[in-house]
C-alpha cells in the first residue's frame, strides 16, 4: 500500500480536470486520471505527473465504472480522493423545450448524476478505509453555476447539475463520519470548451466582481482546500467570481 494519499480524478486529461489533477500531484497525492478517449492525453499527462496512472473507461456504461474504480484502488492499495469532474452538456435555448428530447435527458442525468453516484457507491469501502487511518475519506464533486441559479447551456443540462448538488447533501449524511461529501459550483471556466462563448466571457469581464472566468488552477485551489479540510461535508461551494452577487 502507497504511504501517500491516492486520488481518482475523473475527465481529467484536459481543462478542468487536469488542472485538478496537477495540483494533487504538487501537493503530494498518487493520482489516478481518466477520460473516456483521449488516451493519448492521459498517458502523456501521467507521465508528465510521475505518480500517476491512467484509465480509460466510459462512464455512461456501468462495467466500465466498475472497472475504473477497482483499477484506481488496485493501482496503489487505496483511495482517499474521488473527484467526479467528469461531465457532458448540451446547449439547447431554454424557450426551446421541444428540443430537449427525452434522449438528451436521460444521457444528461446518466452522465451527470447516476455516474457520479455509482463512483461513490463503487468507492465506498476503499473511502472509508481512509478513515481508519486517521482522515476521513473525501468526495468533491464538480457541479455548476446553472444547478443554483436558472442559468446554464440547457435546461437538461442545468437540472442534471442541481440534482448532483442535493445528491452531495445526501450522501454527505449518509456516509459521514467516515467520508466527506463536498462539491464545487464553477460559473465560467477558462478551457478550450469555453474559448469561443465570446458573450460569456463579455459578461464575466463587465459584470463579475473578479471581473474575468475562473482558470481551472482556481477550481483546483479550491478542491485542494476542500480536501485538506477534515470537517467540512455537505457544502455546494459556489465560485463564480461573485458574479451571483449582481
Amino acid at each position: 500500500m502507497s504511504d501517500k494519499p491516492v486520488a481518482l480524478v475523473t475527465g481529467s486529461t484536459s481543462g478542468i480536470g487536469a488542472g485538478i489533477a496537477r495540483r494533487l500531484a504538487l501537493d503530494g497525492y498518487r493520482v489516478v486520471l481518466h477520460s473516456r478517449s483521449s488516451a493519448e492525453a492521459g498517458a502523456a499527462l501521467a507521465h508528465e505527473l510521475g505518480n500517476a496512472l491512467y484509465v480509460q473507461a466510459d462512464l455512461a456504461q456501468d462495467a466500465e465504472r466498475i472497472k475504473l474504480v477497482e483499477m484506481a484502488v488496485a493501482a496503489w492499495g487505496r483511495l482517499d480522493l474521488l473527484v467526479n469532474n467528469a461531465g457532458i452538456s448540451r446547449v439547447i435555448p431554454h424557450a426551446d423545450l421541444a428540443a430537449a428530447t427525452p434522449a438528451i435527458w436521460h444521457e444528461l442525468h446518466e452522465m451527470n448524476v447516476v455516474a457520479p453516484f455509482r463512483l461513490v457507491a463503487l468507492a465506498e469501502n476503499a473511502l472509508r478505509a481512509a478513515a481508519q487511518r486517521g482522515r476521513p475519506g473525501c468526495v468533491v464533486n464538480i457541479s455548476s453555476h446553472a444547478g443554483i441559479r436558472p442559468k446554464g447551456a440547457s435546461i437538461p443540462y442545468a437540472a442534471s447539475k442541481a440534482a448532483l448538488n442535493h445528491m452531495t447533501k445526501l450522501l454527505a449524511l449518509s456516509l459521514a463520519p467516515d467520508i466527506r461529501v463536498n462539491a464545487i459550483a464553477p460559473g465560467l471556466v477558462d478551457t478550450p470548451l469555453t474559448a469561443a462563448w465570446t458573450d460569456a466571457q463579455k459578461l464575466w469581464r463587465e459584470r463579475a466582481p473578479m471581473r474575468r472566468a475562473a482558470q481551472p488552477q482556481d477550481i483546483a485551489q479550491a478542491v485542494a482546500m476542500i480536501a485538506a479540510s477534515d470537517y467540512m461535508t455537505g457544502e455546494i461551494l459556489l465560485l463564480d467570481g461573485g458574479l451571483n452577487l449582481t
